[in-house]
This record gives C-alpha cells, sequence and structure tokens, in this order.
C-alpha cells in the first residue's frame, strides 16, 4: 500500500460502511416480508421503501463530503462509484419488496430465501470493508469471498427461474421471475462494489 504523508479524512468510509449497514437492515426487512401475511405487505414495503430513502441520504451526504473535504483515504471517483452501487444495489432490494406487495404475492420458492442469505452475508462483509478502505492490505479476501458469493447467487437465480417455469403458469412465472430477477441483480451491484475494491487495491499497491 502506498505511503500516506498526511492524515487522511475517514468520514467517507464511515458513510459508506453506513450505507452497508442500510443494506443489512434492508435484507432484514425483506426476510420479514416474505414471512408476512399479504396484509402487512404494505407496511413492510414502505419500510423498506424508508430504509431505501436513508441510503440515498448517506449518499448524497458522501457527494458533498468529498466535494467539501481536503484529504480524502481514496480517490473521489472511488469512493463515488462505491457509493453508487451501493445506492443501487439498495434501490433493486427495495423494488423487490415493492413488486411482492403490488402483485400481493404468497408463498414465494425458498430460492428467494437463499439469495436474501447471500445478500445478507455480502452486505456484512462490506459493512466491514468500507471501514477498512484506509488499510487496504488485508482486504483481498473481502474481494475473493464477494466473488464466490456472487457466483453462488448466479447459481441460484438459474435453478429458481427453472423451477418457476416448472411450476407456474405464464401470467404467474412473469411475477415471480421479476422478484427473481431483482434479487439477482443486488448480488451483481455487490460484485461490482467488491470488484471496484479490487480495482483499487491493484492501483494503490
Amino acid at each position: 500500500m502506498k505511503f500516506r504523508l498526511f492524515p487522511q479524512e475517514t468520514a467517507g468510509l464511515r458513510l459508506l460502511s453506513r450505507m452497508a449497514e442500510q443494506l443489512v437492515a434492508g435484507v432484514a426487512t425483506l426476510s420479514e416480508l416474505l414471512g408476512a401475511p399479504a396484509e402487512a405487505y404494505d407496511r413492510l414495503a414502505e419500510q423498506l421503501h424508508q430504509q431505501e430513502a436513508e441510503t440515498s441520504h448517506l449518499h448524497f451526504a458522501l457527494l458533498t463530503h468529498m466535494r467539501t473535504s481536503f484529504v480524502n483515504p481514496l480517490p473521489r471517483e472511488d469512493m463515488y462509484v462505491l457509493s453508487r452501487f451501493l445506492n443501487e444495489a439498495m434501490e433493486k432490494l427495495d423494488a423487490a419488496a415493492e413488486l411482492i406487495a403490488l402483485y400481493k404475492l404468497a408463498r414465494l420458492s425458498k430460492r428467494a430465501s437463499e439469495q436474501l442469505e447471500i445478500i445478507a452475508r455480502q452486505a456484512e462483509l462490506t459493512v466491514d470493508a468500507m471501514a477498512r478502505l484506509d488499510n487496504l492490505d488485508d482486504l483481498e479476501d473481502y474481494w475473493i469471498e464477494i466473488l464466490r458469493l456472487s457466483k453462488r447467487a448466479e447459481r441460484t437465480h438459474r435453478v429458481y427461474v427453472s423451477e418457476l417455469l416448472a411450476d407456474h403458469k405464464p401470467a404467474s412465472y412473469a411475477k415471480h421471475r421479476d422478484i427473481a430477477n431483482q434479487l439477482v441483480e443486488v448480488t451483481k451491484d455487490m460484485r461490482r462494489v467488491a470488484t471496484q475494491v479490487g480495482s483499487i487495491i491493484v492501483k494503490e499497491s
């Protein structure tokens, strides 16, 4: 890692870590929604809307911080990309909850819960990684583990879709497929975060 002559401002890293924490909370809300009766869907979807709004607030707070801070631990463009991917992941998680509420879907496939478990693990790892971006030496394992989880999510998605095709008529299949697609896209955004961290590791080494 490059030698740092001046002390670094770490508030931006804390904001990134808080964005990942919102993803952890969002997964918990969506998990609750999956097991809830249909009459609770709107309330839980609104709860996730609020969590998504807080993530957007943190994203904009980071942009403001980068414009006003003197010394950042990473190039501003890298911090912006990380924040954007985290924000987009939360938007897609929120979209999954909204679609379940709009469609009033009951008894979703167990594959949805499997995908949420993967997303939760990705988010938990990312909370810690974002806080440690000022010391990249031990983040290679994070990068590798997120990629491994992402591959697992892709495999689960393929099984998920094949089972939906076998178990549902076209109209029902399309609704459930929408949920499956949103969930796998969240895992892809988390992979993008990790890939950006990998790029930073290479540049800073």
